[in-house]
């Protein structure tokens, strides 16, 4: 979002405007506000070339803005999405949240919802950090876009089994990450298979990774003809239609929740290699990141399953969310 400054050259002083009977100290606070917010220097280099401590520079500063000698005023646009993420933050405990404007082609949410957590864990993310990264269309692009704009090598621990969605994609010139995968399928032929693989050395070095890492990055899919586990091929359509008459809206590291976030249990659910939810939830910093007409209920579902601790999405899909809880 963006900030506009206004400067006011007046001083407002015991119900009167001074408008042309600026005292010296007027004139330091409108002097050192502009060097400050609009040449950009920092309050040491404004105390050295005005001869005054960086202390003083400092309340110098404070007292401009209380004085109204600078004025901040936030685009419309951008007032309504902080808005709608203050009451996300509200309605549901978040850490934070960050809403996005909603392309015009909705086709284009995964690709600008992505593009928004990259920059969003870019700045936040620690030189020598690790991120748990989690399965689908939507995380993979985040890790390619995240790969290409970081000057240090991104450290990814994989939050579940399957290598393909976690690798660079073919317009990735540069992928500046180090892969920590889990070396199984997503999917196991059998639940004796799955907890076999899981006391796997191997297997279990990633888990450990993944209770350490600074944040954890998940998609939110809904259950549609567009889910990605359906359209990569690992579930068919006879597969979601079980899982939508189980009550299933969604799925977060492709376990499907109901409405309320439960875990819906399943002959698949158990042959899953993928972190379980409930160690999600134990783990620092969850990020999810979803957008779209097809995922507002599942994205509800995931905040109302306390699974999260940070949401990024698209101003119209907050919205609904916030549509929907209020309708509940």
């Amino acid at each position: 979002m963006i900030l506009f400054l206004t400067f006011v050259y007046f001083i407002k002083r015991r119900g009167r405007i001074l408008d042309n009977e600026f005292s010296y100290e007027d004139k330091l606070l409108t002097k050192v506000a502009w060097y400050y917010y609009i040449e950009g220097y920092t309050q040491q280099e404004i105390g050295e070339y005005l001869s005054i401590p960086r202390l003083r520079v400092n309340r110098l500063l404070d007292k401009a803005r209380k004085a109204g000698i600078i004025q901040f005023s936030v685009r419309e646009g951008d007032s309504k999405r902080m808005i709608v993420e203050r009451e996300l933050i509200t309605q549901f405990g978040l850490k934070d949240a960050f809403v996005v404007p909603s392309p015009l082609n909705e086709q284009d949410i995964n690709e600008s919802v992505a593009q928004a957590a990259a920059m969003y864990i870019h700045e936040r993310l620690e030189k020598t950090g690790y991120i748990n990264m989690g399965y689908g269309d939507t995380s993979s692009r985040i890790l390619n876009h995240l790969a290409n704009i970081c000057e240090f090598p991104v450290n990814v621990v994989s939050l579940t089994g399957g290598v393909n969605y976690y690798l660079p994609n073919t317009r990735s010139n540069i992928f500046n990450a180090k892969l920590y995968l889990t070396p199984a399928p997503l999917l196991m032929a059998s639940e004796d298979i799955v907890k076999a693989m899981e006391q796997e050395p191997s297997v279990k070095q990633i888990r450990h990774m993944a209770t350490l890492a600074q944040m954890s990055i998940v998609g939110i899919g809904g259950v549609d003809s567009n889910a990605t586990l359906l359209t990569n091929g690992t579930l068919n359509h006879s597969d979601v239609l079980l899982l939508s008459m189980q009550g299933a809206v969604g799925d977060m590291l492709c376990h499907f929740i109901d409405k309320d976030g439960n875990v819906i249990q399943s002959s698949l659910e158990r042959r899953l290699m993928s972190t379980p939810l409930e160690q999600l939830k134990e783990m620092n910093n969850s990020i999810g990141v979803a957008g779209g007409s097809t995922k507002s209920e599942a994205i509800l579902a995931a905040l109302k399953g306390n699974y999260l601790d940070v949401l990024i999405t698209d101003e119209t899909t907050a919205t609904n969310v916030l549509r929907l809880k209020n309708q509940e």
